[in-house]
């Protein structure tokens, strides 16, 4: 059985351990390997998986261990597949481990995903370590079979269509969310502090139609309250005219996929709520992180450009309004993002939602003809004929 180290250092929020939890656990529901999980922050890791213990050094989830990673590096075997989640570094007495090893181990530095050119030709790409016996690899996630694909486990798809009127409703008590009403939509917001949501929310409250927002906590229920001048707490919740907003409290990923697959329009930010809701098959807006000098423009145009590639959603015929499928999209994500007018943007868009969903079910169906990111990982390292146990200790004699 084939051994892993996943390191992941919590940098920005949940997106860092939210994507390295779903790999653990993909390698060993999919591939029968043992995995150690390296986290520098447990009390995050804990908000998304409540069976954590902040203060365990050393604990099993499942099939799973999972290590506190700390300065003071323990002794620990070498794996025989290391990953280095997101460019985090990993410990140096682990790497001169490696370098130790009579066979050395796959090492692979799973890196952000992106949409840009670049990543087909960086993808899979060695980088010998200076000095060492060492090659690293770089392994991206992508959107084309050029990449490595996206983390999606095996029984997505079935669980997904198994989801039914029922079970929404059920899930909806659960939540201490009512029932829908007729007509109404439901949108679930997870976003950064974003200066085009007071205007947006100013629209669904003066709207004809009756909106229920459910909010993620963190930065989304913080500009909720400050809109409503209100507390608002996980399990509270707050209306005005059209407009009501259910907060919930950080929920678990089989229920924030349940979430994505209940609502009807799925706000998200950064990269582990971004691929979960093209899984759903969902229209969708995301919210990418911010840099300086608008730099994350980039980012988002190359992956708009990749999505909106031969939309399905129907001709520009098929939409109300002025804009074509790919232009109503185009608009409503840079608005989003701060640049345009936030509620024109909304209108075209929920007008269109129908054919939005349409091409989503499409890009969905490309995504999973690219091949799943575990399955490539492991098929990856399965060509570099890992078998067997390494020789190799930290915290022996350097």
């Amino acid at each position: 059985m084939c051994r892993w180290d996943i390191f992941c250092m919590v940098v920005d929020n949940y997106g860092d351990i939210g994507t390295c939890w779903r790999l653990a656990r993909q390698l060993t529901d999919d591939h029968e390997a043992r995995v150690r999980l390296w986290v520098d922050d447990l009390e995050r890791f804990a908000s998304l998986c409540p069976s954590i213990s902040t203060a365990a050094a050393v604990q099993q989830v499942g099939p799973i261990e999972v290590r506190h990673w700390q300065p003071d590096f323990p002794v620990v075997d070498v794996a025989d597949v290391v990953v280095e989640a997101f460019a985090c570094e990993l410990p140096p007495a682990y790497i001169a481990a490696m370098a130790r090893c009579a066979r050395p181990p796959v090492w692979i530095n799973l890196e952000y995903l992106s949409a840009e050119a670049w990543v087909e030709g960086c993808h899979l790409l060695p980088s010998p370590c200076a000095g060492l016996p060492l090659t690293k690899y770089f392994f991206f996630p992508g959107f084309t079979s050029k990449t490595g694909g996206l983390l999606r486990e095996r029984d997505l798809t079935a669980a997904r269509e198994a989801f039914d009127a029922a079970a929404q409703d059920e899930f909806w008590h659960s939540l201490g969310v009512p029932p829908r009403v007729a007509g109404e939509l439901r949108v679930s917001l997870f976003c950064y502090d974003n200066r085009a949501l007071p205007d947006l929310l100013q629209r669904w409250a003066a709207g004809p139609r009756a909106i229920s927002v459910l909010a993620a906590p963190g930065n989304a229920t913080g500009q909720l309250a400050s809109w409503f001048g209100a507390a608002l707490g996980s399990g509270t919740s707050l209306w005005r005219e059209s407009l009501t907003v259910h907060a919930l409290p950080l929920l678990p990923h089989s229920d924030y996929d349940r979430l994505l697959w209940a609502c009807d329009v799925n706000f998200v930010r950064g990269e582990d709520s971004f691929v979960r809701a093209q899984w759903a098959e969902r229209p969708f807006v995301w919210q990418i992180y911010p840099q300086t000098e608008n730099a994350h423009l980039i980012k988002l145009d190359a992956f708009l450009t990749r999505y909106l590639d031969g939309f399905t959603g129907g001709s520009s015929g098929g939409f109300t309004g002025r804009f074509t499928g790919p232009d109503v999209i185009r608009r409503f994500w840079r608005a989003w993002n701060g640049f345009g007018d936030m509620r024109a943007a909304w209108e075209d868009f929920a007008a269109n939602r129908q054919s939005i969903e349409q091409h989503a079910r499409a890009w969905a169906s490309h995504l999973d003809r690219n091949g799943e990111l575990a399955d490539n990982l492991a098929r990856f390292v399965r060509g570099k004929k890992i078998n067997g146990p390494l020789a190799g200790q930290v915290g022996l004699s350097q």
